[in-house]
């Protein structure tokens, strides 16, 4: 093949990426626009109540298997193996090694979810504090939700390696939609206090799980994929898996139990304290979920392509036009988030007549004022770590990942018992931002070392000039905001009206500044975006 041929082929798999990443964008955003209508209940229904914080660490406990075993260390090891197995031993065979996967996941999770029973009821029958007892209540309910979650994970992956992302993209909307369902009728029905409507939540979500599950079979069948229960675990890309899967588990576990610790010690420091953190990071979802979660689902298969046919050279290429996009839209949503976040969490959760009143709009708000930064952050390791997946090197991030723990939990003690008391929880929140900066930084050195520089002076200069005009961009989005305030209250416009009006101006205002901000001073990745979108 030739040079020109080999840049034409280079080219079209990097188009081909950003569309794959427009599609799961939006299915993404979708998933995360009913997220917001569920938090926004949430906030209605339960505020930042000890009964919602309790459900907030409960909850984390499956999402970390979920994490571990589905799109975390399972996938990341399970998708290079398996798109290797497509291209080299053809679709049965690679069904079969799917099959034992499978297997051995459900038997494993299953193991998992009875244990966690048994422990979280021998638990409620000796703890003596009311935090424990809530938080416990709620685990019994919806451990079972990671044996269903899980197996959706994987079988999501396998469906990104056959290059659908459709179904995998809006099946995280299956969870959002049930559990407003549940919150509007079905919660009624536990009771009238906060402790037993959340209870409702919690069996609805479980409900949701096996519905996700079960929509995926239907599709994976048309694609040829209907794998049998096989025990013959000894099959060598099944163990090539799990050689893989230790490293990856250890280092997305150690992640996983740091963001558990991080709600742990808010629960220590108050009631409210985890449930602000959540409300604050649930804004930070939506413009994650849109640009690096959706990248990082296309990139991990495509990396995986481009080293199992031996394009090594290309990866640097793939993952700087990943960059540049990912850049040009996360840093004016951070900022933006960062300069209007007391009038983004007020319009989004304070409504009239619901539980989240003055005390939860200021915890929320310093916790976002701090979390906002890094959505830049957790964006660039979530482009970053694929690479490494894909050179099937899971160590490195292990050994980042072990290093950061440390320096997140020293941070969090520091600013706990350093910071005022109503600061607390967003120290919590600021630790997290610089230990992903850390990682970051780290995982970049060593791509560098590995693969060569992708230009870190050009990509420098590049990453100023974005922040630059997205502080152009929130600088008058922010005078809009304070003068439709102004007109408003001239005219005595108040309420909920009023507010939409101001944020939602204010945002237009900033996209429209920023569009011709951009497409002035970053004209190529602009036109290399756009044009993805519209393809």
């Amino acid at each position: 093949m030739s040079a020109d041929s080999e840049t034409v082929d280079s080219h079209l798999e990097n188009r081909h990426v950003l569309r794959s990443a427009g599609v799961v964008s939006a299915g993404t955003g979708f998933s995360r626009i009913l997220g917001f209508v569920r938090e926004m209940l949430m906030a209605y229904f339960f505020g930042t109540s000890l009964a919602k914080s309790a459900f907030d660490v409960a909850f984390l406990i499956p999402n970390l298997f979920r994490r571990l075993f589905g799109e975390g260390a399972m996938s990341a090891a399970f998708v290079p193996v398996f798109a290797e197995s497509i291209e080299k031993d053809g679709a049965e065979r690679a069904n079969c090694f799917a099959g034992r996967i499978i297997t051995m996941l459900g038997t494993v999770l299953a193991g998992f979810v009875i244990c966690g029973i048994l422990i979280a009821v021998v638990v409620e029958q000796f703890a003596a504090g009311e935090r424990v007892l809530a938080v416990m209540s709620l685990l019994r309910v919806m451990l079972p939700y990671m044996f269903f979650i899980c197996l959706t994970a994987l079988c999501m992956a396998i469906l990104n390696c056959f290059r659908h992302f459709i179904l995998p993209a809006i099946t995280p909307a299956v969870l959002n939609v049930v559990w407003i369902v549940t919150l509007l009728f079905v919660c009624p029905m536990f009771g009238d206090e906060l402790n037993e409507r959340i209870r409702g939540v919690a069996w609805g979500i479980l409900f949701a799980g096996a519905l996700q599950f079960l929509i995926q079979i239907p599709l994976l069948k048309k694609f040829g994929f209907s794998p049998s229960i096989s025990f013959a675990w000894r099959d060598e890309r099944v163990q090539k898996v799990l050689l893989s899967m230790g490293p990856v588990a250890l280092g997305v576990g150690l992640l996983q139990f740091n963001v558990f610790v991080d709600r742990v010690l808010a629960l220590v420091v108050a009631d409210w304290a985890p449930a602000a953190l959540t409300y604050a990071e649930r804004l930070i979802y939506l413009p994650l979920g849109l640009s690096a979660t959706a990248l990082s689902t296309v990139l991990l298969p495509t990396f995986s392509r481009q080293v199992a046919q031996g394009r090594n050279d290309e990866v640097m290429g793939t993952l700087n036009v990943a960059m540049r996009s990912m850049l040009l839209v996360v840093t004016p949503a951070a900022v933006g988030l960062l300069m209007l976040v007391g009038p983004i969490v007020r319009l989004v959760y304070m409504w009239p007549g619901g539980e989240f009143g003055a005390d939860s709009l200021v915890y929320t708000t310093r916790a976002l004022a701090f979390y906002a930064p890094g959505l830049v952050v957790f964006s660039l390791y979530k482009v970053l770590v694929p690479v490494f997946y894909a050179l099937k090197d899971v160590r490195t991030p292990v050994k980042v990942g072990s290093r950061v723990l440390f320096l997140n939990f020293a941070l969090n003690i520091l600013f706990i018992f350093t910071w005022p008391a109503g600061y607390r929880h967003a120290g919590i929140a600021f630790a997290t931002v610089i230990s992903g900066m850390v990682s970051c930084f780290i995982l970049g050195r060593h791509l560098h070392s590995r693969l060569g520089s992708f230009g870190w002076r050009a990509m420098g200069l590049y990453t100023l000039k974005v922040i630059l005009i997205s502080l152009v961009m929130g600088t008058l989005a922010v005078l809009s905001c304070r003068g439709i305030v102004r007109i408003a209250q001239g005219y005595e416009m108040t309420g909920k009206m009023m507010e939409f009006v101001a944020v939602g101006v204010s945002i237009v205002v900033g996209m429209a500044v920023y569009m011709g901000l951009a497409y002035t001073f970053c004209r190529v990745e602009s036109r290399v975006l756009l044009g993805s979108v519209r393809r």
